[in-house]
């Protein structure tokens, strides 16, 4: 069954649809001319976006890396100098999913059996 059609049939049963994970709800908002962005949705960037980082600076949630690939993955764009000035726990969520995304599912799913 496809994520639509789960949706669908939640909502149809009267069940809220479940939100989506790699959705960042801000803690602090990033102002904005045209309005503040309260929420960013990330996605699982591909090899091409992630060209100029060090792999392992990025699992090790550094500002600069994060500053640097976030704006590539995130729905509303921002920009390197607005991750700079985000709030350290909304950049920490933020870090946290990108660091998701680069392990494989088995490895996500059993995370708490080594941490």
């Amino acid at each position: 069954m496809n994520q639509d059609n789960f949706a669908n049939e939640s909502a149809a049963e009267g069940q809220k649809p479940q939100s989506n994970a790699n959705t960042v709800k801000l803690q602090t908002p990033i102002p904005r001319n045209g309005g503040d962005i309260v929420e960013l949705a990330l996605r699982k960037p591909g090899a091409g976006e992630l060209r100029g980082l060090a792999l392992v600076e990025l699992l090790q949630m550094d500002v600069n890396a994060l500053a640097k690939v976030l704006p590539r993955i995130s729905q509303p764009t921002v920009q390197e100098r607005e991750v700079q000035q985000m709030d350290p726990a909304d950049l920490v969520e933020c870090g946290g999913i990108v660091v998701s995304f680069l392990l494989k599912q088995e490895k996500t799913d059993n995370a708490y059996l080594t941490a």
